[in-house]
């Protein structure tokens, strides 16, 4: 291991209040997909015409069919917009990253299912709110360059947006030093990200998904790999993802990621298990063809899977959601909440061992983790759901945390050990609900 190369520690972020739908809808939103399960929220069409403006109009040019999230109010309302405090803006962890010469750091949410390295800026209208948030100031910066012509803008499912300007300037991850890496800046941001006491957003997918034009940029990583930041032998990162209820357990809860080596200690003596990761689509993508509720073993024939740090759920196929729920005494599904739900009071030995394949070799979630957030009347919101008509399963946070993954983007694999954790609490706060 390089002696600049060190832990880059996750803070817990005190104020975030875990809501289950809001998290879903987030999802939603964020790979724009359709849910398969009844609930207020779904995926309508609008006719978008791009043109000439006109009085109050567009005219010329062409039209094309836009997907956008949608609400329902009531059982007989029409469907109409999703409000901005619908959706999980804020992240329970967040990582400090220092950009410019001299220094400023800002908490950023390090996000594996995007590729976009964008930040709170100067750049914003002097009417937006920057209370609790670290902003970057290009011009205080001696080592910043703008990059002429280039944009950017992250668009969800529901319309919401965030854009901006692009530039280059050094960056300092845990030590390792990425020259003349591209930021973006932002200089719009719609109110559902204004609420979060996060910085911006670090993206760790590959760079095919990158948003800015007309030219998408290298990602930090790709930069570490291309500037020899870090070792031919490593050119990887990793995620340990703890949890603040394991605060007592021999690690501490501790939560971190790691570039260019493999924390040993996180390894516990064991030997990472790698399967082969298809970036096609940009994303961290592994065959998994297989799955375990308790004793009885799920064929998913052509299965994959992605592991997303920016995702706090995990979110399976249909059949395999019902087969995990019918497993937990009281367990059921709440239209109101668009999820399965399940009795606060269950015990430890009342869950079910949930396992994922990952190219060959099953890892499960701690059954702590199966417990979301309250969704009150003593019932809890789960932390597996519904992936609706996506192809693919999301492996977020709530199965990360049982694993130490590693992200090895110069072998194009995915690895992970067991994360040892002796206790299990699977209690919620009722004021997150």
């Amino acid at each position: 291991m390089a002696p600049n190369l060190t832990r880059i520690e996750r803070v817990f972020n005190p104020k975030y209040k875990a809501s289950g739908p809001k998290s879903y809808v987030y999802l939603l939103n964020k790979y724009k997909f359709s849910p398969t399960k009844p609930g207020p929220y779904s995926m309508g069409s609008k006719v978008q015409q791009k043109g000439k403006h006109g009085i109050g109009r567009l005219f010329g040019g062409k039209a094309h069919v836009q997907r956008v999230l949608q609400k329902k109010s009531g059982p007989d309302a029409q469907p109409g917009d999703v409000p901005a405090d619908d959706q999980q803006n804020d992240a329970l962890y967040l990582c400090p990253v220092t950009i410019g010469t001299p220094g400023q750091t800002l908490n950023l949410d390090f996000d594996t299912g995007s590729a976009d390295l964008w930040v709170w800026s100067t750049n914003l209208p002097k009417s937006t709110s920057t209370s609790g948030h670290s902003v970057f100031d290009p011009k205080k910066s001696t080592s910043f360059k703008n990059t002429s012509g280039s944009t950017w803008k992250i668009s969800y499912g529901d319309g919401s947006s965030a854009s901006g300007t692009v530039g280059t300037d050094n960056v300092n991850v845990g030590g390792l030093i990425i020259e003349n890496q591209s930021i973006e800046l932002a200089k719009t941001l719609s109110a559902q990200f204004l609420s979060g006491v996060g910085d911006g957003l670090l993206g760790l997918a590959f760079g095919s998904i990158n948003t800015v034009t007309p030219k998408p940029v290298a990602t930090p990583v790709e930069n570490m790999i291309a500037q020899s930041d870090i070792p031919k032998t490593s050119e990887l990162f990793t995620a340990y993802l703890g949890s603040y209820k394991d605060k007592n357990d021999p690690d501490q809860g501790k939560s971190f990621y790691t570039f260019g080596y493999i924390d040993e200690t996180a390894l516990a003596g064991q030997t990472p298990y790698y399967t082969p990761i298809d970036n096609s689509q940009g994303f961290w993508t592994f065959n998994s063809t297989t799955a375990s509720v308790g004793s009885k073993k799920i064929t998913r024939t052509g299965n994959t899977a992605i592991a997303d740090t920016g995702t706090t759920l995990a979110l399976v196929a249909d059949d395999l959601c019902q087969a995990i729920y019918d497993a937990i005494p009281g367990a059921k599904y709440d239209e109101q909440q668009q999820g399965y739900l399940f009795p606060s009071d269950t015990s430890v030995d009342n869950l079910p061992v949930v396992s994922f394949d990952v190219g060959g070799k099953e890892f499960a979630v701690q059954k702590e983790d199966l417990a979301f957030a309250s969704a009150g009347n003593n019932m809890t919101y789960g932390g597996i759901q519904s992936r609706g008509d996506l192809p693919f399963d999301i492996l977020g946070d709530t199965w990360l945390k049982g694993i130490y993954a590693i992200f090895d983007q110069g072998n194009k694999r995915f690895g992970a050990v067991v994360r040892e954790d002796p206790t299990q609490d699977p209690s919620v706060p009722e004021e997150q609900q």
